[in-house]
């Protein structure tokens, strides 16, 4: 049978090339039945000139088909569908189940999905004025050289690397870069032992809080803090304990009288920006000793000081092995990397990496080995410096225009970092960035670091993803809504 050149379109919006999309229009059709072994494809010609495309495009397409078995090629003939083609499975699929009949809302509790965080729009690139925090700026990344320590990483000298159920371990090219080039820039010296790699600063934390807490433990958080640290504790069966902040971070003189963890972004409070100056941090690790509990210390961006030098890590300072580090290249390369690691005693480090184990053996091998070469040929420092460059010169322009506009700024930061902490008194701010939205302008409200979920009306401003040339009308926009809702 002759399939119908008919049949062939090209949505103009759908990813890929061309190439890429013809190749997927005929796989679609012969997984769905349409295309059967032995129908006839229509000439490249023919497809071409119905697709307004060069015949080589449509050539090429078919060759790659080909090649993996899709399509047979036979002599002056045309193009087929192999006899050996993938297809769906003959048996017939059961329709008639028109509801649950499970309760799951009941039988879960919802204890997983009720917890409050922050959320932004899958579409946030759309957006002409994205004020959100943490995402990738595709202006700023080293797109040629992540590809090639990508195809390097796929070659055959690293199969093995790529490959390798590592079980329990890691690239050890990996964690030899970050212990000699990323560690030591924090004042942190470790032995492969005392690293352990995770999926991202939330894996990170989730496996340093199922490790050290439990039933009847106790932990002491930050108010405000990360929502997902707070989302964490909520399956642990600990005790959690909000500790409100100040200009300089998490006092220790406010800790709760008995605890067993204390959770802390003392380089870069989140969401406020402050930074424990280094009295307090060594108030911290004093009463860390004499009241006998451990400091997970949450180093999420450090990269991102570029007014001053950065501060000594609290691990840095560490004589007795309270404190457990935990970094991510979240910040620094991109999210969807969801890569980070963990440096703390060895006895620990162990225990999560058997924990690790258990639920999803280790990150993949692929993207280590990629992240190991970029580290390590100097393409991650060429990176850093220009993204500080460009946070600077964002900042700089942000400070102008708030102070242009008016609004008030509760947390700014004095070393750097890519966000505002911000106050817009008697304004309900999940209010605000409803109305905003609308303006194609995005803020995160603050409502989701706190550990109450009444009203807030603080918000916080990202400038990691937002065009330099936006910020002043994005800002201005900010200030007509809250005038509006004052």
């Amino acid at each position: 049978m002759l399939i119908p050149v008919a049949m062939f379109f090209l949505p103009p919006k759908a990813p890929g090339t061309r190439q890429q999309r013809i190749r997927q229009l005929v796989i679609d059709g012969i997984m769905a039945g349409l295309f059967r072994s032995g129908d006839k494809l229509p000439s490249s010609r023919a497809l071409a000139t119905h697709l307004g495309l060069a015949r080589i495009t449509v050539t090429l397409a078919y060759a790659e088909l080909v090649a993996a078995d899709y399509l047979t090629a036979r002599g002056r003939s045309g193009y087929y569908v192999s006899d050996s083609a993938p297809r769906q499975p003959e048996f017939v699929t059961n329709q008639k189940v028109k509801r649950d009949a499970v309760d799951y809302v009941a039988l879960t509790g919802s204890r997983f999905s009720r917890q409050l965080m922050v959320r932004k729009p899958a579409d946030w690139r759309e957006y002409p004025y994205p004020f959100i925090y943490g995402q990738a700026d595709a202006t700023l990344f080293d797109h040629q050289n992540w590809r090639l320590c990508a195809l390097q990483a796929l070659g055959r000298r690293d199969f093995a690397a790529m490959t390798t159920d590592y079980h329990d371990t890691d690239d050890a090219m990996l964690i030899d870069v970050i212990i000699r080039t990323l560690l030591p820039r924090r004042g942190i010296v470790a032995s492969p032992d005392q690293v352990l790699l995770t999926l991202g600063a939330q894996n990170g934390l989730w496996l340093a809080a199922q490790v050290l807490l439990g039933q009847g433990r106790r932990a002491a958080i930050e108010n405000p803090c990360y929502p997902g640290l707070r989302q964490v504790l909520g399956l642990n069966e600990a005790q959690v304990f909000s500790v409100d902040v100040d200009t300089q971070g998490l006092p220790p003189d406010r800790l709760p009288r008995r605890v067993d963890v204390v959770f802390t972004t003392a380089s870069h409070h989140c969401p406020t920006n402050a930074t424990m100056p280094l009295d307090r941090r060594l108030a911290l690790l004093q009463a860390a000793s004499s009241r006998d509990f451990v400091i997970v210390e949450d180093d999420y961006e450090f990269e991102m000081s570029f007014l001053k030098s950065v501060s000594p890590s609290l691990k840095s300072l560490d004589t007795e092995g309270r404190v457990i580090h935990a970094g991510s290249f979240s910040k620094s390369l991109f999210p969807g990397l969801r890569l980070g690691y963990l440096v703390g005693p060895e006895a620990f480090i162990h225990e999560a990496r058997a924990l690790r184990s258990a639920v999803l053996r280790h990150p993949p091998g692929h993207t280590q080995r990629t992240v190991a070469y970029f580290l390590g040929l100097g393409h991650y420092d060429a990176l850093i410096n220009r993204m500080k460059s460009a946070y600077k010169r964002r900042r700089l322009i942000m400070e102008e225009s708030i102070a242009d506009v008016g609004l008030k700024v509760a947390g700014r930061g004095a070393f750097g970092g890519s966000s505002f902490w911000m106050e817009a008194s008697g304004v309900d701010t999940t209010m605000l960035a409803a109305r905003l939205r609308d303006e194609g302008v995005l803020i995160e409200p603050g409502a989701a670091f706190y550990a109450t979920q009444a009203p807030c009306s603080f918000y916080r401003l990202a400038y990691s993803s937002i065009a330099p040339a936006r910020i002043p009308d994005g800002l201005m926009l900010i200030g007509r809504a809250l005038d509006l809702l004052a």
